[in-house]
């Protein structure tokens, strides 16, 4: 797999940044080693991992230790890790919170596997002793005619998942999110093509925030279930959001990009507190492609093309 220059320069210049204590404890819990318990750096990562790692780099980009190209460039390489290590290198130089989410559990014993086996055999073993005994004094039990059933007549329940990275996806979103908060203010909001991140206010008061994934249902994200947020962060309501107009551009975004066979991979939606566009809502459609290859583009609200980052 090839990498683009910006990334390949990204990478080798994060590889040689300072590291201190809290980054380390990061880097190790991420991984998982041995002396915690967990998995080894070359395990398999699972989308659940990526999605802790795309939350830390976008606090990170928040924070101001990432510039936006670093980490778009980031976030790309995090969708294609393949394992924890991986996971581990993009983040390794990055002041963390502790909020970062726990390793893997690793896998169950062999010895425990075998101990239940062995006693739900026996537990087999005592209940058919237990009916030799006791089943001949009983009468056979008398046969019952079956009534067939027409499986056919039965219509199939089909239920419609779109991707949450279309208008369909993210209007199902809004609603769902409305029904579980009471209302559609968000401090952003990250949509991929079948889960989702968000992060709202606490209820505890608006200098904490609480982070949520979506899954065709809302759950705590991993990590602590508070954290601070930003003085001057602007929230968002997602009921102003032109969905409709959003896809639109992001349905031209892979030939807008110029990303060989790109696809869209997320779209997020937050208020920036710095740049061009610092203090108005702002729509972010990455495109990338099997190569690494990727690009963006960068869209108001109501959908008016704002800046376009061509492949790279």
């Amino acid at each position: 797999m090839q990498s683009p220059t910006a990334v390949t320069d990204l990478t080798s210049r994060r590889a040689g940044a300072s590291r201190d204590t809290r980054t380390t404890s990061w880097r190790n819990a991420l991984i998982g080693r041995r002396t915690s318990g967990g998995y080894p750096g070359h395990t398999r990562a699972r989308e659940i991992d990526r999605a802790a790692t795309v939350r830390a780099l976008g606090d990170a980009r928040a924070e101001g230790q990432l510039t936006a190209d670093e980490h778009t460039a980031l976030t790309e390489l995090a969708a294609e890790a393949r394992t924890l290590g991986d996971l581990a290198e993009l983040v390794d130089d990055l002041q963390r919170r502790a909020d970062a989410p726990l390793p893997p559990s690793p896998p169950r014993s062999y010895r425990s596997t075998v101990l239940n086996a062995t006693l739900g055999v026996l537990a087999v073993l005592a209940a058919i002793a237990g009916f030799a005994v006791t089943g001949r004094e009983d009468p056979p039990p008398v046969a019952q005619a079956s009534v067939p059933v027409d499986l056919s007549a039965v219509e199939p329940l089909v239920i419609a998942t779109p991707k949450l990275t279309t208008a369909a996806g993210m209007t199902l979103f809004r609603e769902r999110y409305r029904a579980k908060f009471g209302d559609t203010i968000v401090d952003e909001v990250w949509f991929h093509e079948d889960y989702a991140s968000v992060k709202r206010v606490a209820p505890d008061g608006a200098q904490w925030t609480v982070g949520y994934d979506y899954r065709g249902g809302f759950q705590p994200a991993p990590g602590p279930v508070l954290s601070t947020r930003e003085r001057n962060r602007v929230p968002v309501d997602l009921a102003t959001v032109d969905f409709e107009a959003i896809d639109k551009v992001a349905a031209a975004a892979p030939v807008t990009t110029k990303v060989p066979q790109g696809v869209v991979s997320a779209v997020s939606i937050d208020v920036p507190n710095s740049g061009s566009f610092g203090g108005r809502p702002v729509a972010e459609i990455n495109v990338r492609n099997e190569r690494s290859q990727y690009g963006d583009v960068q869209v108001s609200i109501t959908g008016e093309v704002l800046k376009v980052r061509e492949v790279r």
